[in-house]
């Protein structure tokens, strides 16, 4: 096998463009948004990816673009301090958590791509589509056209590629849920994720040494559409009755513009991933509600085992079912542990998170 469309450009479609270059597979990639535009304010990311970026060989610039911490800290609704969980290093001098801005992760990811010889497209989807059994055709958006080997469906949440392969899968579901998201300058004791207990989650995460970002999940029955010039009110208002330091905190936020807001879904597609020479990872496959921080680490992952499946032989057909193999059951427990965290917030119920984030960092800590 040598030519590979990966159709997609946020963090599983380029961390798979370069996993698959350095094992010397030809990779285009395509991404339908005309610019690098990156949704989020940021992301924690926990040791089993700072060990992928290890594996990918961009470590260094990916931890010198965040923020690397190695405990969490967990506090009641009213601010105690209840737990400080110590997470396991496992890349040796390294930390074994990151916060990272989503435009830096995105800048490192990309320029890595281009730097390994991906040809990168931005503007462009999929407009046709037909395998054959001895290779993928596909029919460009902007007139063009190419023959690939294999098709590589990482194209998020709503994945196009998922509906056209298996038209016949559940679309994501909203979990009665949203995440509200928005920078503020880093207080000098911010140097791990402090992660607040209670109905709403509320977390603050450093992302670098001047920049931290706010969390807060809330109950969103009915899914509303919240006005974008009042989007800073209305998380002020959200955040009443937080701990105090919160409240304080709320008082800085004031840009519409700088508040992001996400209704919260998922998707676990229980039959295949692949189908002939095509197969769908990261979001498109097995999308997570955020309550363990390990969305983004679940799509670097699959890339990785997908190329190292790849180049072991054997046939595409053995190959794509290898890697859901190994995959499945890891990504599943992630998706099912976040919703199981969601759904008790969502319904009133005591959520314990320093236990459900010592079992998740036990669990990444295996191989992949």
């Amino acid at each position: 096998m040598s030519g590979v469309l990966v159709v997609g450009g946020g963090i599983g479609g380029l961390t798979a463009a370069i996993a698959l270059r350095q094992r010397g597979f030809d990779v285009d990639l395509i991404e339908r948004e005309p610019e690098w535009t990156v949704y989020g304010v940021g992301i924690i990311q926990q040791a089993n990816v700072i060990r992928a970026m290890a594996q990918l060989g961009v470590v260094d610039d990916y931890i010198h673009a965040g923020f690397g911490f190695s405990t969490v800290e967990i506090y009641a609704p009213d601010g105690r301090r209840l737990a400080v969980v110590p997470t396991p290093r496992l890349v040796e001098g390294y930390p074994s958590n990151v916060g990272i801005g989503r435009k830096a992760l995105q800048k490192v990811l990309s320029d890595r791509a281009f730097g390994a010889g991906a040809r990168i497209r931005l503007g462009v989807t999929v407009a046709a589509l037909e395998d054959d059994g001895a290779g993928v055709s596909v029919g460009f958006s902007d007139g063009g056209s190419g023959r690939y080997d294999l098709l590589i469906g990482a194209d998020g949440l709503n994945s196009q590629m998922r509906t056209t392969l298996f038209p016949e899968a559940q679309p994501p579901v909203f979990e009665n849920q949203g995440v509200w998201r928005y920078n503020l300058p880093r207080p000098a004791d911010v140097v791990s994720l402090h992660a607040f207990e209670g109905p709403r989650g509320i977390g603050l995460v450093p992302l670098s040494e001047t920049v931290m970002y706010m969390y807060l999940t809330t109950p969103e029955p009915g899914n509303p559409r919240y006005q974008p010039e009042k989007l800073a009110q209305t998380m002020r208002d959200k955040l009443a009755g937080a701990a105090p330091r919160i409240l304080a905190l709320s008082e800085l936020i004031t840009d519409d513009d700088a508040v992001v807001y996400k209704p919260l879904e998922s998707v676990l597609l229980e039959g295949p991933w692949h189908k002939g020479r095509c197969v769908l990872i990261g979001d498109a496959a097995h999308a997570t509600t955020p309550h363990l921080g390990q969305g983004a680490g679940m799509a670097i992952e699959d890339s990785l085992v997908l190329a190292e499946e790849l180049s072991r032989g054997g046939g595409t057909t053995d190959a794509l079912a290898r890697f859901q193999e190994r995959r499945f059951a890891r990504c599943r427990y992630i998706v099912e542990a976040s919703r199981a965290i969601c759904r008790a917030q969502v319904a009133g119920e005591p959520v314990d998170q320093a236990k459900a984030t010592a079992d998740m960092f036990k669990r990444v800590a295996e191989p992949i």
